[in-house]
């Protein structure tokens, strides 16, 4: 699925609408223990045990793997229940938060006829270093198509 009309340099967005109400795909996305399950990149490798449902500043570890592993603390700075959710990730080891982290994972949740308009954006505005990661930005793109691939697999069957 191509970028959406409104992706901005520092913000790459993509659409898809899922046959479900957005109260089951919001309550999927403030989960974190599944998004190993909806994740398209293959990165998010889980969750510390006992992690709770998502809340407006809650924050939660995960575990990522891209070639080698490590752990981000991600703390939740939108939150409209059944409406919007984003996280903000920050490396866990405090010096690497000099260099990386502060990205932010957004979806957006719009009723329409038959389902959710699903919208995921990847926004680096608030990046440490955002000329580093623009480079992702093709990849990004397709696992955030693959993302919400999958979170229709899990909400619509």
């Amino acid at each position: 699925m191509p970028e959406t009309a409104d992706s901005t340099r520092n913000v790459a967005t993509v659409e898809r609408l899922i046959k479900a109400p957005a109260s089951k795909i919001f309550d999927l996305l403030a989960d974190p223990s599944r998004h190993q399950e909806i994740d398209g990149s293959g990165t998010v490798q889980g969750t510390p045990e006992g992690s709770k449902r998502l809340a407006l500043g809650s924050k939660f570890g995960m575990s990522m793997k891209m070639g080698i592993g490590y752990s981000m603390e991600n703390t939740v700075v939108e939150f409209q229940k059944d409406a919007q959710i984003a996280w903000q990730p920050r490396p866990t080891i405090p010096v690497l938060g000099w260099f990386i982290g502060g990205r932010i994972w957004r979806y957006e949740l719009i009723p329409q006829e038959g389902g959710t308009l699903v919208r995921e954006s990847w926004d680096i505005s608030r990046e440490r270093q955002p000329w580093s990661v623009r480079p992702l930005r093709s990849k990004t793109v397709d696992a955030m198509t693959k993302t919400l691939e999958r979170i229709a697999q899990v909400v619509e069957g």
